[in-house]
């Protein structure tokens, strides 16, 4: 695909990484629909990359936001790629997080991505190149301790990702899952920073996950795609040895429990 032109959908547009993608794309001719949260950042980042963008201010947890969102992409009508980007992660040991937390967490990373997905399929159908992307995580091959809601949610919208995939591999539509380690973004406070380094975990510069949807997009490969070595072969020895995974993880479990904080009924 030549990315020249062709409208696409980004939501989380204004966090860290969404920036950079959306920056990349631009350069390379795209036409974007910028979707997030905060009204002032996306406007001004689709005054920042010129007057081909347009910015898309609405709640994406709420049902009044997803429709108005895609009442707006009907109207461009032109919808090529959509690429999920919005997350969001919590370091936290499972008796400390809130319910409130673990529903927001659920629809922004899993409910919201299949939402969209299922809304613009017809307007993706209808053009003659066209393409979804799901950013995931190692975290959705690997259930990592500490992090018990975010693989949850990653996990589905890996599994979402597949089904969607084999559905349409009799169109022209191109569905990817994009798995990255960890990246150092806002995402990432410090206790998760501090969490990889003690265990020796390589962190990503965001540049690196904006190179690999470049990469899918512009090749005609699909399928799920890891970023980062070990990972990679973390997520293959999972699948198949998951007692090596545990006896690992079990090793490192008390520094990750207590750089977790204390555990607590938390609602």
């Amino acid at each position: 695909m030549q990315l020249k032109d062709k409208r696409i959908v980004l939501t989380g547009a204004t966090g860290g990484m969404g920036q950079l993608i959306a920056t990349e794309l631009a350069t390379r001719g795209a036409k974007l629909v910028l979707v997030d949260l905060n009204e002032p950042r996306v406007t001004a980042l689709a005054t920042q990359l010129g007057p081909n963008h347009a910015a898309i201010a609405v709640d994406l947890c709420s049902d009044e936001g997803r429709s108005q969102l895609i009442k707006a992409c009907r109207e461009f009508a032109d919808i090529d790629v959509l690429i999920n980007a919005a997350g969001i992660s919590e370091y936290a040991l499972i008796g400390s997080q809130a319910t409130a937390k673990i529903d927001l967490m659920t629809t922004i990373n899993l409910i919201v991505p299949m939402q969209l997905c299922q809304a613009l399929l017809p307007l993706l159908n209808e053009r003659p190149e066209a393409a979804i992307i799901n950013i995931g995580s190692t975290f959705g091959s690997i259930g990592h301790p500490g992090f018990a809601v975010y693989c949850a949610t990653k996990f589905g919208l890996r599994g979402y990702t597949e089904a969607l995939r084999r559905e349409v591999s009799d169109t022209r539509l191109k569905v990817y899952y994009l798995a990255p380690r960890a990246v150092q973004t806002d995402m990432n406070n410090a206790a998760v920073v501090q969490l990889n380094s003690e265990l020796g975990n390589a962190m990503d510069k965001p540049e690196v996950v904006v190179a690999s949807i470049v990469r899918l997009l512009t090749s005609d490969r699909g399928g799920d795609y890891f970023i980062g070595w070990p990972e990679k072969l973390f997520v293959r020895v999972n699948g198949l040895l998951p007692r090596l995974v545990d006896n690992a993880l079990g090793k490192k479990l008390a520094t990750i429990k207590r750089l977790a904080g204390p555990m607590s009924n938390t609602r």
